[in-house]
């Protein structure tokens, strides 16, 4: 399907009715929601909800009905956790890694330094990086080219890659530079408190869309997860 450019200019997303129907089933139904420029939106829903197939819906790597609107000049995405399970057998060095963008070296340094890490890493394997460090590097390279817009499809939940700083602190830290539009995939209640603007909640339909403070009701999230749901509000 053939993504259309959204002429609203506050507007850096727009999805109506997204429908995405595999091998005879239907993964998501009827999604519908806008996000503005500078927001950041996180996807939340249980296992098998259709969270990354979302994304891939809004990056036009699989087929979709319905209406995607995109107003944006320059979108990176960071990987899902499938390329965190598969650290270990990447041939490459953090410079080979850099190199499949085409970035100098000078410029890879200074990506490296963003998040925190030593130009040392550079010649180092990816294989040998520690999580933490390999989550780092995902981040740098992922906003090396300066986007605008970013997807992320959680690789891991709660891993520290620098003492009390999350992977998602760090991201939120880029947001508050560049102003970025970010969706986020996650299943951390307590980052949409703290870094959401808007959630989606989806369970191959859309459950909820809104503020943290509209759409994370107990009602929802029953509807969401099941019977029993409990959540408290996180103190931001």
């Amino acid at each position: 399907m053939q993504m259309i450019k959204n002429k609203k200019k506050d507007i850096a997303l727009s999805v109506r009715n997204l429908t995405v129907e595999l091998n005879g089933q239907k993964i998501i139904e009827n999604v519908s929601f806008e996000l503005k420029r500078g927001e950041t939106m996180v996807v939340l829903g249980p296992n098998g909800a259709g969270k990354s197939t979302l994304l891939k819906a809004l990056l036009n790597i699989i087929p979709y009905t319905g209406e995607v609107e995109w107003s944006i000049e320059n979108l990176s995405y960071l990987p899902p956790k499938e390329l965190m399970e598969r650290k270990e057998i990447l041939p490459l060095t953090v410079g080979d890694f850099y190199s499949l963008k085409q970035i100098g070296k000078k410029k890879a340094y200074e990506s490296l330094k963003s998040v925190g890490l030593e130009p040392e890493v550079y010649m180092r394997r990816v294989a040998h990086l520690s999580t933490g460090q390999f989550q780092r590097l995902l981040i740098a390279w992922a906003l090396v080219d300066d986007p605008d817009t970013l997807l992320f499809d959680e690789p891991t939940s709660g891993i520290d890659i620098g003492g009390t700083e999350t992977i998602y602190s760090l991201l939120h830290n880029f947001w508050q530079k560049s102003n970025m539009t970010i969706i986020l995939v996650t299943h951390d209640l307590s980052v949409v408190w703290e870094h959401a603007d808007n959630v989606l909640c989806l369970n191959k339909r859309g459950i909820c869309y809104g503020t943290p403070m509209e759409a994370l009701t107990t009602k929802n999230l029953k509807e969401l997860y099941g019977v029993g749901v409990k959540y408290y509000k996180h103190a931001r």
